[in-house]
């Protein structure tokens, strides 16, 4: 006896029915949470999905006075003058060199200062510890440039330490060979102590279980920090590093731009300095338009890749 399976089509309108009836009960049930969405959902819409309309400008001969609608379409072209410029290697080179001293020197610092917090014992040597690493972050950029010029200057503190071992005072900063190193512990001072926060909430939540049982085993602290911290504290980390990598070539301009002048564009133009310098400067909206469109595009990719790459290493990803 032969028997015919029939499937059921359920039409499209009652999906679409059946996901927004039970949106609306979530939204109900929880209308509270959901309230707390609204300003940051306006945020991202004004923000970052509304100037999107201007991104048109990169594809056309943009004039200030007869606006978006109203200017000439060049379609590539300022893609074209930017990959042929002179300065287009430079500032990928100089993009690409900053951004890795980011990641090997800033990066692994504030989960390092994180790991260190939590094997500090008296609580009130661990709060002094924190507070002193977190107030460079609060600092005005201005005023941490302004220091490190004056520390790097001719008479600063780096000419004074460094003529007691028989150097030459010079300023540093007028020297495009320290410009990279000088920029990254800059950052490093500045923000290893905020973004160590994120590494010393994941390790709060870290079962204390765990290092009894290594104890127990006969690990020391040492072991107990490569075999239970680290593992436990993985997930968080790549997912920092993930989205460390989709701003890979964003690197940040407004404190190059204050530390920087002409002799040192050598090692210091960056993409978001020539963005800066053609845009608000040479008031090349279309170019700068351009520039900004591929840097965003790389790291889009940048993030997908790395997204890829990690859940299929660590089992660890974004999505």
């Amino acid at each position: 006896m032969r028997t015919e399976s029939t499937s059921v089509k359920i039409p499209v309108n009652s999906k679409f029915k059946s996901y927004f009836s039970a949106l609306y009960r979530d939204v109900k049930r929880d209308k509270a949470l959901y309230a707390l969405l609204i300003l940051p959902v306006l945020y991202f819409v004004l923000f970052h999905y509304k100037p999107m309309y201007g991104l048109q400008m990169a594809f056309q001969d943009y004039s200030l006075y007869k606006g978006i609608d109203g200017s000439k379409w060049v379609g590539f072209e300022n893609f074209r003058m930017f990959f042929e410029s002179p300065y287009f290697l430079r500032t990928l080179k100089n993009t690409v060199l900053i951004s890795l001293y980011q990641l090997v020197f800033a990066f692994p610092a504030p989960i390092i200062l994180a790991v260190l917090f939590n094997e500090v014992i008296g609580k009130r040597l661990k709060k002094a510890f924190q507070t002193a690493c977190y107030i460079p972050h609060f600092v005005s950029a201005v005023i941490v440039t302004g220091l490190v010029t004056r520390f790097c200057a001719t008479n600063g503190i780096v000419n004074v330490i460094a003529s007691l071992f028989g150097a030459e005072k010079q300023n540093y900063l007028t020297m495009p060979e320290y410009f990279r190193g000088i920029y990254t512990f800059m950052t490093v001072w500045q923000n290893t102590g905020f973004d160590s926060i994120i590494y010393s909430a994941a390790l709060m939540s870290v079962d204390t279980s765990l290092y009894e049982a290594a104890s127990i085993d006969g690990a020391n602290k040492w072991k107990r920090m490569v075999h239970v911290t680290f593992p436990s504290i993985l997930p968080t980390i790549v997912t920092m590093f993930i989205i460390k990598l989709g701003n890979f070539l964003n690197v940040g301009a407004d404190n190059i731009i204050l530390l920087y002048q002409p002799v040192t564009y050598e090692t210091a133009d960056t993409i978001s300095t020539y963005i800066y310098r053609v845009g608000l400067e040479n008031s090349q909206y279309s170019l700068a338009a351009a520039v900004g469109l591929v840097n965003g595009i790389v790291g889009l990719i940048l993030v997908y890749v790395s997204n890829y790459v990690s859940r299929r290493v660590t089992e660890s990803s974004l999505w």
